[in-house]
């Protein structure tokens, strides 16, 4: 199995701000901005609540209800209306997709989805960013894949559930490409019988955290120290660079590239990581 660790959601370039953590500790991956989507903010609910007076609030207006939403991944099923069929799903595009196809990322491996969070506080009758509280990379949802599907390549008539996607909004880009989850998860040694497929972790708790605790760098991670690379293991892609890493004592610093949008372990050469996955999964679901 391979473990992607796939950035998604609002941040300081694309859409303006983090996604929030909510006082009673809920928090929300908000989705970027869209203009070609079909979807739009105000059809996005979260909780069984609209989505769009968050977004436009903590945009300060910027980007209003009627604005086009990449919701992508989409893994919540009461997000939006759904026609008979659906099926949580993630596409991708480009070189992020060039990037997975030349690692065969495929059928049972894994999406872990992380963003830029921040806290919210209450000010004055108002949520708003707590001052004390930097943004910080969080894990907020997973995907494993059950097929991979081409969407220049589909004939017409195929899944329409899935048409109001917004890759297929985008036909024409390179490698445009749908993966459509399982129902159930599979992990190797893990009894998954009662874990969907796909979904997300809606409460913030620590070990959902990647950013080092207390720092004010977002990309400054701590890792379990089995995550750490080694001659005979190859790094977390675009992390190949040894002066990323820096082993500690119970744990692992790690300086996360920047760019790119996924980061791949090959899970044969890290075994820890499914019972990471599983722990991560089967206690913040």
């Amino acid at each position: 199995m391979k473990l992607v660790l796939s950035r998604k959601g609002f941040d300081s370039s694309t859409g303006g701000v983090p996604s929030p953590i909510f006082p009673d500790g809920s928090m929300v991956s908000l989705p970027i901005p869209d203009k070609t989507s079909a979807i739009t903010y105000g059809d996005i609910r979260h909780k069984g609540a609209p989505l769009a007076p968050v977004v436009a609030h903590l945009t300060t207006g910027r980007i209003a209800p009627h604005y086009g939403a990449h919701l992508d991944p989409d893994v919540v099923a009461p997000a939006l209306v759904r026609q008979p069929g659906w099926r949580p799903l993630f596409g991708q595009t480009g070189p992020a997709q060039g990037h997975l196809k030349n690692h065969c990322v495929g059928a049972g491996d894994l999406f872990l989805f992380f963003g830029l969070f921040r806290r919210l506080e209450d000010q004055a009758k108002s949520l708003w960013w707590a001052a004390d509280a930097a943004p910080c990379h969080v894990l907020w949802g997973w995907l494993q894949v059950a097929e991979v599907i081409q969407i220049d390549q589909l004939p017409a008539e195929t899944i329409k559930w899935a048409r109001y996607h917004p890759h297929f909004q985008r036909r024409g880009g390179a490698n445009n490409t749908l993966y459509i989850a399982r129902k159930r998860l599979m992990l190797a040694y893990q009894n998954c019988a009662d874990i969907l497929g796909a979904g997300v972790f809606p409460n913030f708790s620590l070990n959902l955290q990647l950013t080092e605790t207390g720092s004010r760098r977002a990309s400054l991670w701590s890792l379990p120290p089995w995550f750490n690379p080694s001659s005979r293991r190859p790094p977390l892609t675009y992390h190949a660079n040894t002066q990323r890493w820096k082993k500690m004592a119970g744990t692992v610093k790690l300086l996360a590239a920047s760019r790119g949008q996924e980061f791949i372990l090959d899970c044969d050469h890290y075994p820890e990581a499914i019972s990471w996955v599983y722990e991560l999964i089967s206690t913040n679901q």
